[in-house]
């Protein structure tokens, strides 16, 4: 207790000699493992088509590995918050990045189907889960009192800006080599970020002996020694059974299961295959895409600033109602060229892909205080499974109807259910399910 003390008495004047708080730097290296991570994430919806044409599997075939990809991405969230817990951030980061690099490179050898789920849908599904979104929101939290929607926000638009690099390359590979050099390249990008994790991430300011960024004497969380707490899997389930006693819970799953459904599910994967049964050329489908990559990166950041001073819940609603209204319109806008009323809609679209990630951590660590990062790994996982329902349900639909209408209506639909059930979120103290014995500050 004593060695506590004297740790947070001695953060201060460390913290007020720095000029450049090293939080901006271990944020810097997290965007950029969430870019190398994300490459995978986009190469499916282009490389779905050659692989369909190289060996003859159908769309259904193809989308069922995306789907155990998505379901695996969410699914290990919560338990890689809690390992980043019990082992830190960089060990945990690291190897997410490896094993993501040797699933992109192993798809080079498949040539049965059971493969490509193996490789896609096991491996890739693993390391992208275990520094997805919830990676995001572990470092705010851990790192920054000051600023955290806004770091949320910017840490999120990674995923974008690694859609936004990889994806128009992976297309131009494809188009002028081959679908296996562009696996290659994912693989030295998620790889490439390993050294940068190992040098600047820290598992927690007291690393550096600093407080987090922005944080005032009664702000300074608790300590946290890496390799004492419980076993990371019991204290991810024992996090989901409290917080399963939460109505806010339960809403924020519903409502992020649409999300999954509406984003990484629906668009990220049956976008190109799409535009592609309307005429148009894969690369540019593929550019179209990573201008929604682009502008998700400005409406995540702004967002995250927009989160910091109104009510989250609202934010939610808005974000999910024009979501849906974009979807109504889509399928009359899909053609063989690219008309100015697409190019409305992939803005659109971007500006709104992710933007519900800042509002969502917010809430989570609002209702569930010390759980929050945890309970934002469950939620996360409900996205992922809402994502992988909604990749294989539209690759049914293409394969039984012969086009996606169905597909982008429906999902129109859910979002407005969405935004209704987001307006419904309470954060109040009756709603609130925290562990007693952690601590707890309340901001």
């Amino acid at each position: 207790m004593s060695n506590q003390s004297s740790r947070r008495s001695n953060i201060g004047p460390a913290a007020a000699r720095r000029r450049f708080h090293p939080a901006w730097a271990v944020a810097a290296v997290a965007f950029l493992a969430l870019v190398g991570s994300a490459g995978f994430r986009a190469a499916p919806g282009v490389l779905m088509l050659p692989l369909e044409e190289e060996f003859g599997w159908s769309r259904s075939i193809l989308s069922l590995a995306v789907s155990i990809n998505l379901v695996l991405f969410g699914l290990t969230a919560p338990f890689a918050a809690a390992l980043m817990e019990r082992f830190g951030i960089r060990r945990v980061t690291a190897i997410a990045l490896l094993v993501i690099g040797a699933g992109s490179g192993l798809t080079v050898f498949v040539t049965e189907p059971w493969q490509i789920v193996l490789t896609w849908g096991v491996l890739i599904g693993l390391g992208t889960g275990s520094i997805a979104l919830v990676f995001a929101a572990t470092i705010a939290n851990t790192w920054f009192v000051k600023h955290r929607g806004l770091v949320v926000g910017i840490l999120t638009a990674g995923s974008a800006a690694g859609q936004l690099v990889f994806l128009p390359v992976i297309a131009v590979m494809v188009e002028s080599s081959n679908w296996r050099n562009a696996s290659l390249l994912i693989a030295a990008g998620a790889i490439a970020v390993v050294p940068m994790v190992l040098r600047w991430v820290r598992n927690s300011p007291r690393d550096l002996g600093v407080a987090p960024y922005g944080a005032e004497p009664g702000d300074d969380p608790p300590a946290v020694d890496i390799g004492t707490r419980v076993n990371a899997a019991v204290r991810a389930l024992q996090v989901l059974k409290r917080a399963s006693r939460s109505r806010t819970f339960w809403a924020l799953v519903a409502g992020f299961a649409i999300c999954g459904a509406t984003t990484n599910g629906l668009i990220g994967t049956h976008f190109i295959p799409s535009a592609h049964d309307h005429g148009m050329p894969t690369t540019t489908a593929a550019g179209l895409l990573a201008v929604v990559g682009l502008f998700d990166i400005v409406g995540t950041i702004l967002s995250g600033w927009l989160t910091d001073r109104y009510n989250p819940k609202i934010l939610l609603a808005v974000y999910y109602q024009f979501r849906g209204i974009s979807l109504i319109a889509l399928p009359a806008l899909l053609s063989a060229t690219v008309e100015p009323s697409i190019v409305i809609f992939v803005v659109i679209y971007g500006l709104d892909w992710v933007a519900t990630v800042p509002p969502t951590v917010a809430i989570c660590r609002e209702a569930f205080g010390a759980d929050g990062g945890i309970v934002f790994g469950w939620v996360f996982a409900s996205h992922q499974l809402g994502a992988a329902a909604a990749a294989f349900a539209a690759g049914a639909i293409r394969d039984a109807t012969g086009r996606y209408t169905i597909a982008w209506l429906g999902a129109a639909a859910l979002c407005t259910v969405a935004a209704v059930i987001s307006l419904s979120i309470r954060t109040d103290r009756n709603e609130r399910t925290i562990n007693p014995d952690d601590a707890l500050v309340d901001r």
